[in-house]
């Protein structure tokens, strides 16, 4: 079995859309959860307008029925409230451009001053698009909104087999969070006020001068079984798979796993997580490796961290040239973000609960939740009497 999914939709389009397949039946799906996980994704200081004018909510049109998944394909659908506002510009059907206010509407949201960052200019060469709009609507980071929804879906499922995920900033531009040690789980880590109002005077700065900052976060899986992925094929390595999906995510730059972006400054004495039998169980006291050993899990928590860059839309804008024109212009600016690291954080949440909900899938297999949990429950078993 093989949890996967798809999605659709533009960022002023009239919605996002995500098809997710393989979600055994039987797992409590909660709309106000998914849409607790929609809410976070929006939430942080420096957000742009946009957080202002959407409230995200899911609507669930098929594969749950009174709350419980049925096997089904589960269709999830976001309506982008903006859409009233982009009906003409952003319509799927033929309009009539002979129509002047049509026309006029059209044109003002037609883009051909690309931005330095975006997908903007190797889309449009590599689709063929003259209008930049065709390119940066989908491109935008609003699909993560139909990411997160899906996340959360792998979440419910997840939950019922207590695996837990959680993240957190750890560094806003040159800000970075006191005692915090990269050699360690920092499971339990605690709001940290210098930190915030650090990062909340960084922001305000770079909003002043147009600018914007990126940062990095870090995404904790608890209790995860020994085994997911594998070391026989470089495709079923589980770093491998949650280092693309986390990498997928807009303006991520790097992704490195426990206290891999130091590997190179420590001796192999140094850096190697020995290994101890207590309690009738393999345990190890440190996690530079982040949880992962050989492409697949060792019973340790996942430590993943993230960088993001600094959002590539800015008020003060970089130099770039039309495409239309090939003249040298500033680029195209529309509204955006001033830092949005907090909202990664939850996006990478997402996607490493969908990584790990399939490979849970891949290696116990079950229709149903109760089948899951007894073939999960075995093998734990096994586990413990090795």
């Amino acid at each position: 079995m093989k949890f996967r999914f798809l999605t659709s939709g533009e960022s002023h389009g009239k919605c996002l859309n995500a098809i997710v397949e393989g979600l055994p039946a039987g797992v409590r799906i909660d709309e106000e959860f998914i849409n607790s996980e929609l809410a976070q994704r929006q939430s942080g200081y420096g957000r742009g307008e946009r957080m202002q004018i959407e409230k995200d909510c899911v609507i669930i049109n098929s594969g749950v029925r009174f709350s419980y998944s049925t096997g089904a394909p589960i269709c999830v659908e976001i309506a982008n409230k903006d859409f009233i506002n982009w009906e003409i510009p952003m319509s799927v059907s033929t309009v009539d451009m002979t129509n002047l206010e049509t026309a006029q509407k059209v044109n003002e949201k037609k883009i051909t001053k690309v931005r330095p960052g975006h997908a903007d200019l190797a889309g449009a060469l590599k689709y063929n698009h003259k209008d930049i709009r065709d390119i940066l609507e989908r491109s935008s980071a609003r699909e993560t909104a139909a990411r997160v929804a899906v996340g959360a879906i792998a979440k419910s499922l997840l939950k019922e087999l207590k695996i837990e995920i959680t993240s957190h900033v750890i560094q806003i531009g040159s800000v970075r969070r006191s005692g915090f040690n990269p050699t360690i789980n920092d499971v339990g880590l605690k709001p940290d006020l210098l930190f915030e109002e650090q990062t909340k005077a960084e922001i305000d700065k770079a909003a002043a001068v147009g600018t914007t900052l990126g940062g990095k976060f870090e995404v904790v899986i608890h209790n995860a079984p020994v085994g997911l992925g594998s070391h026989v094929h470089w495709d079923r390595k589980l770093d491998g798979k949650l280092a693309q999906a986390i990498m997928s995510i807009n303006a991520v730059k790097s992704v490195s796993f426990g206290n891999g972006e130091n590997a190179a400054c420590l001796s192999g004495a140094e850096f190697q997580d020995e290994i101890f039998y207590e309690n009738n169980r393999f345990v190890r006291k440190t996690n530079n490796a982040g949880g992962i050993e050989g492409g697949m899990s060792n019973g340790e928590d996942i430590v993943i961290k993230g960088v993001m860059k600094p959002i590539p839309t800015m008020k003060a804008p970089l130099a770039s040239v039309d495409i239309e024109t090939k003249t040298a212009y500033k680029a195209h600016f529309e509204r955006a973000d001033v830092c949005a690291v907090s909202a990664c954080a939850i996006v990478a949440e997402a996607m490493a609960a969908i990584i790990i909900a399939d490979e849970i899938l891949q290696k116990f297999g079950g229709d149903s939740i109760s089948e899951l949990k007894t073939h999960l429950s075995n093998y734990v078993n096994y586990c413990e009497s090795f």
